[in-house]
């Protein structure tokens, strides 16, 4: 059982992102620690969600570096213009917050001893060097947040036992096949705002993985990156420079019900690419260029959420969200986003949303030349 100072600390911490992921305890994208609190896509019960931290022997140290604060299994050390990772840091603990320092590289022993270290948090240092060896020590280690650092390539020899990779806004531009080796309770990675392009991930980067989350949002890429992992629940790839979905692009994520392509520059969506994601149940396609409404939309069964706005379309079909008959669509829509289009919406027939919930579900008009 999670001690209640714990839940209290990570909550005290926490910040929202665009999208809300599924079943992860996550640290912030920007400042703090952020709790996923969904559960639909968490990862297999013996690596994901807290850890029983009352299974670990307690050795009741008073060490504590100077300047932290330790409670318990937890040190903080955050915002102290720390050079480097501190010494005399208890074996016994769990959780290490060093984010918001100095720290620009990893060394061999940094971490040495500290065999029951469940979250690493390393956000917003100047880390550019990481030793080969570093994470060695690190045996129970789930959560590595190194985002907002200066990293050019992924981390060697990450720990076996890792279940979440945060390393966004860094440096990286290329993802080398057998980077990820070995990691095969890994579910989440985030690698955002780093400058990478299709050509920069090697054919089999990802290999082995059994990803559930994936963002590569605010990189440089104008495709859907080719074999990404088949067992993706949520993909995100928004904020690039995408300008088209082909048919095979989405072969191979038949389990997706989250992807996320809003502020590309997407024109065209060939028909029939949807139709390789059955079990989709949201689709973001904001800000982009469409000048019409993806074909292949009634097909998709469990689709509820749509986002349209901010984009060139200029009609909407009485058949372009809801299949024709009745009792063929499992789940209704709870939202459909089409302001900041150039429709002329009151030539839309009612009859286009006999498949929506509620009236108040369809977001229309704002547009502005």
């Amino acid at each position: 059982m999670c001690p209640l100072w714990l839940l209290t600390l990570l909550l005290a911490l926490s910040q929202a992102l665009p999208f809300e992921q599924k079943g992860f305890w996550d640290f912030t994208l920007d400042d703090g620690l952020l709790m996923m609190n969904d559960e639909e896509a968490s990862g297999s019960d013996t690596t994901s969600g807290v850890p029983d931290l009352d299974s670990v022997t307690p050795t009741f140290s008073a060490m504590c570096p100077f300047g932290c604060h330790c409670h318990l299994r937890v040190v903080q050390c955050s915002d102290l213009g720390l050079k480097t990772v501190p010494k005399e840091i208890s074996p016994d603990t769990t959780l290490l917050d060093l984010q918001n320092n100095d720290i620009s590289e990893l060394r061999k022993d940094d971490f040495k001893g500290l065999q029951h270290l469940y979250a690493l948090v390393l956000v917003n240092n100047k880390i550019s060097k990481i030793h080969e060896k570093a994470f060695s020590p690190l045996r129970k280690l789930q959560k590595l947040y190194i985002s907002k650092n200066h990293l050019v390539e992924i981390p060697p020899n990450m720990p076996s036992s890792l279940v979440e990779l945060r390393i966004h806004d860094n440096r990286i531009r290329k993802v080398p096949k057998g980077v990820f080796s070995g990691l095969r309770n890994m579910n989440c990675i985030e690698m955002g705002g780093n400058p990478l392009e299709n050509s920069g991930f090697e054919p089999g980067a990802f290999d082995g993985l059994k990803l559930n989350y994936l963002r590569i949002s605010e990189a440089k890429l104008t495709g859907i990156p080719k074999d990404l992992p088949e067992t993706l629940n949520e993909l995100h790839l928004d904020h690039n420079k995408i300008q088209a979905i082909e048919l095979e692009d989405l072969l191979r994520y038949s389990k997706l019900y989250r992807l996320g392509l809003g502020h590309n520059q997407i024109r065209m969506i060939e028909n029939g690419s949807l139709s390789f994601l059955p079990t989709l149940r949201e689709l973001h396609l904001d800000n982009n260029k469409l000048s019409r409404v993806p074909a292949g939309l009634p097909d998709l069964k469990l689709l509820k959420v749509v986002y349209l706005h901010s984009n060139n379309i200029t009609k909407v079909g009485i058949n372009d969200f809801c299949p024709m008959g009745f009792g063929v669509k499992r789940a209704y829509y709870n939202g459909i986003s089409l302001f900041n289009n150039p429709v002329p919406y009151w030539e839309v027939q009612p009859a286009t949303f006999r498949c929506v919930t509620d009236r108040l579900a369809i977001q229309f008009g704002n547009y502005k030349k």
